[in-house]
C-alpha cells in the first residue's frame, strides 16, 4: 500500500493507483482522476457508470466486468469506450475510487 496526494488530499492507494479504501473517495477526486486520464469533463453519461460502479462494488465486493456494465449500467459497451478509453471497466473503477475489478487485466 501506498499513499498519493489527489486534489490536495492524501490517499490510500495500491500499486496500480486504485483506491485502497472507497471511503475516501468524492466527486472532487473523480474530477481530479478523469482529468489525469485525459477525460476533460465528466458528462451525466460518465456520472452514471461512477455511480453505478460504486454501487455495484458496495453491493457485491467488486466492480462490473466491461460486459457486465455494458448489460446493467444503461450505457451500451460500445459508448462505454467512448466515454472511459483504454479499458472502460478498469478506467470507470478508478475514477469511480473502488479497487480494480477481479477480471481486469
Amino acid at each position: 500500500m501506498t499513499t498519493r496526494t489527489i486534489a490536495g488530499r492524501t490517499v490510500r492507494v495500491d500499486d496500480e493507483g486504485f483506491f485502497e479504501d472507497p471511503g475516501q473517495w468524492d466527486e472532487e477526486l473523480a474530477a481530479e482522476l478523469a482529468r489525469e486520464a485525459g477525460i476533460t469533463e465528466l458528462t451525466d453519461r460518465h456520472w452514471q457508470v461512477i455511480r453505478y460502479m460504486r454501487k455495484e462494488y458496495a453491493e457485491k465486493g467488486t466492480g462490473p466486468t466491461v460486459r457486465a456494465l455494458g448489460k446493467s449500467s444503461g450505457v451500451s459497451v460500445k459508448e462505454l469506450y467512448e466515454l472511459f478509453p483504454k479499458g472502460p471497466a478498469k478506467l470507470a473503477a478508478k475514477i469511480a475510487g473502488i479497487p480494480k475489478p477481479r477480471g481486469c487485466v
